[in-house]
């Protein structure tokens, strides 16, 4: 039985048409308070039909899934979990007819096509790619990639935030200040996002940007509309509506009375995701909508030390005048430093620090969580292959991280390429030995590369057998490497003189036959096995993204694919990356990744505090989080001292909600040369030393 306070209890035991807002800091149970509300509408007997239940992205909904799939549920209707943007998705389908034609697309009677993330970003470089060569973006030097996604992301902003998608350009001009040159990249953003809107209204394809705008502008307005939702839904339960763009907002502003009774739940502190249009203003002024305020304050997760460390902290960020924050007091019992030189040194010291908890402490490897700015590909390897050498196990999650980044993904991509010679994608030699080493357990990379010298004629695309090889050499590989590499090698020239498979179908294909079995590379390895999982998903949605526009004979599905990702898209959110299989494994993050993951930990280890990333915003040429928002004045321009106040509360934020999803102990991981080299001297270093 949950230990619940009054608090809790008079959330979930309101009336049937009692309308709550609750707030408080993260780990004071509201969440909590949530799914056994839900428990309780269930247990009333309210048909689960009737219940909507949002979040504003989908991954913050599992504790509300795992009462809904537990065996312990009563029999009934299924409640719907879900976002507003999938909601505006599902209503674009449901109601197309109404939608196509009142929202200008050329061809209403056809049926639409939705898009993702990354079929997004491919139409999008299908535009873009040529303006490129005429000279649009001259003065801009990022990877095509972020620049697709930065144009997306600007018609995403518009929607969300709710202004129209040809003021961007005009909105980033007039808060800039400085160089004239860049007022021409805002222009050419502007053009290309006009381009992008104009050939999905060309062929029926509905982007994010374009689903929210036809939800709120179109269908909302229709009575038809509104009254299959209000009918359907009678009950609300809203999690995290501070993470929610002011469009949502609206719409929940129109909606709410229609509801019978509605659960709106606010994180103190919180708006993380301001990057994506959280609007934290228009999310709070949502409770004067209901008819009871209840704020929880007492923190399940924080130990006393770790709270105090919390308010000295934010209040040495970003000082108030008001603060109470007694500046005198010892943090032993809630930080720890661990010291060092050198960079390599100190993630021996920190793994090594790690092994004793396990060993000493009896905390099991998922309450500890290991956090950095940004988490690259060198670091992400050497933490893990540290964690691996004592026997750790671990996970990682990087969710804006492109698929071909991905060893396990790149490892399927050249084997596919290898047994679609038609495709004509000759992969280089050390692609293919690097798949061969991700997939063939036991094989290293030393071995791979000797195998593939020997076996694979880049030219041709052929893999000859491993009886042709020298005895002596044979046995260098091994025979038991051998017998895999021969189990692979005629799997894929089978393969090849079969019918073709789509993509997604061979992917699926290998794996189950081939990879996922024992003595492969992919048979105890979930980290690879979840990145598996995100490919093969990716590629379906992309196959059925063109099957419906009909250019899926342009080189054939995979060659066009394998392209995209070739072009360094940015991954879409897929729900394996954040999903929690292997419970008892260290967490390794970005440090923004895990608090949207919002779970609470232990320990957390804190890497590279004098790094500019804990609180320095990436550099965004063609967008701004803070100038397209409600709250950014018109014509107000952007300076120096809105740069570091802004960035002075995003770190506040962030430092609170980690400590605030922190039970015992921070561990400040510092290094006199850090990961690049040199030595560090960020904001959060300077705040630690005013603490101490």
């Amino acid at each position: 039985m949950l230990d619940l306070n009054l608090n809790q209890r008079q959330i979930i035991e309101s009336p049937l048409d009692s309308k709550l807002f609750v707030s408080g800091p993260a780990g004071t149970g509201k969440t909590t308070a949530g799914v056994e509300r839900m428990r309780h509408l269930l247990a009333q007997g309210v048909p689960g039909e009737s219940i909507l239940m949002l979040t504003p992205q989908r991954t913050l909904q599992e504790p509300y899934l795992d009462l809904l799939y537990s065996p312990e549920r009563r029999a009934g209707g299924e409640v719907t979990p879900a976002t507003v943007g999938g909601l505006a998705r599902r209503m674009c389908d449901l109601f197309w007819p109404l939608a196509g034609e009142a929202a200008g697309f050329a061809n209403p009677s056809e049926p639409p096509v939705f898009l993702t993330l990354e079929t997004a970003q491919y139409y999008m470089a299908h535009l873009v790619r040529p303006l490129l060569d005429e000279g649009y973006f001259e003065s801009v030097t990022i990877d095509r990639n972020r620049l697709y996604s930065q144009i997306i992301d600007n018609l995403n902003k518009a929607a969300v935030i709710g202004f129209n998608h040809t003021e961007i350009g005009s909105k980033l001009d007039l808060s800039y200040f400085g160089d004239p040159a860049q007022r021409r990249v805002y222009a050419d953003a502007q053009d290309c996002a006009n381009r992008f809107r104009q050939y999905c209204l060309a062929h029926n394809l509905l982007d994010f940007s374009l689903q929210l705008e036809i939800f709120a502008n179109v269908l909302w307005k229709q009575d038809i509309v509104r009254e299959y939702l209000t009918k359907n839904y009678r009950h609300l339960i809203y999690d995290n509506v501070e993470e929610d763009g002011p469009r949502a907002h609206d719409l929940l502003r129109a909606w709410t009375a229609d509801f019978q009774s509605a659960l709106l739940i606010y994180d103190e502190g919180a708006g993380f995701r301001y990057f994506l249009g959280a609007d934290v203003q228009t999310g709070w002024a949502l409770r004067e909508l209901c008819d009871e305020y209840i704020q929880l304050q007492e923190s399940f997760v924080m130990s006393e030390s770790v709270a105090q460390l919390s308010e000295r902290l934010v209040d040495a960020i970003v000082p108030n005048l008001e603060s109470k924050v007694e500046s005198q007091g010892s943090n032993d019992n809630s930080l720890s430093i661990i010291q060092s030189h050198f960079y390599p040194e100190l993630l021996d010291a920190v793994v090594n620090e790690i092994n004793s908890l396990i060993s000493n402490s009896l905390i099991s490897p998922s309450k500890i969580v290991i956090l950095a700015p940004y988490l690259s590909d060198a670091l992400r390897f050497s933490i893990t292959h540290r964690l691996e050498a004592k026997n750790i196990p671990w996970r990682s999650h990087r969710p804006s991280r492109s698929l071909k980044d991905e060893p396990a993904s790149h490892a399927l991509i050249t084997l596919a390429a290898l047994a679609h010679p038609h495709w004509n994608i000759h992969p280089p030699k050390f692609d293919v030995a690097y798949a061969l080493m991700q997939s063939i357990d036991g094989l290293d990379l030393v071995r791979a590369q000797l195998l593939t010298d020997i076996v694979y004629r880049h030219r041709d695309l052929q893999l000859s057998t491993f009886d042709q090889i020298k005895p002596d050499v044979q046995e260098r590989i091994t025979f038991s490497v051998g017998n895999r590499y021969s189990t692979l090698r005629n799997w894929i020239e089978e393969y090849r003189t079969s019918s073709i498979l789509p993509l997604d179908h061979f992917l699926r294909k290998l794996f189950g036959e081939v990879l996922s079995q024992a003595g492969f590379g992919y048979h105890r390895n979930f980290d690879s096995v979840r990145v598996a999982a995100s490919l093969v998903e990716s590629v379906k949605k992309f196959r059925l993204a063109l099957d419906l526009t009909g250019l899926q004979d342009l080189l054939g599905l995979g060659r066009e694919y394998i392209q995209m990702l070739h072009d360094g898209v940015i991954a879409a959110s897929y729900l394996e990356g954040w999903q929690n299989e292997d419970k008892d494994a260290v967490l390794v993050a970005p440090a923004h990744t895990f608090l949207m993951m919002n779970r609470p930990v232990t320990i957390q280890f804190w890497l590279d505090p004098g790094s500019s990333g804990w609180y320095e915003r990436l550099s965004q040429p063609l967008t701004h989080p803070y100038v397209l928002s409600r709250e950014w004045g018109e014509g107000r321009q952007w300076s120096d001292a809105d740069d570091v106040q802004y960035s002075k509360e995003a770190m506040a934020r962030l430092v609170s909600g980690l400590l605030h999803r922190c039970r015992e102990r921070v561990y400040l991981g510092l290094s006199e040369l850090g990961e690049s080299g040199f030595e560090g001297r960020g904001e959060l270093l300077r705040a630690f030393q005013k603490v101490l």
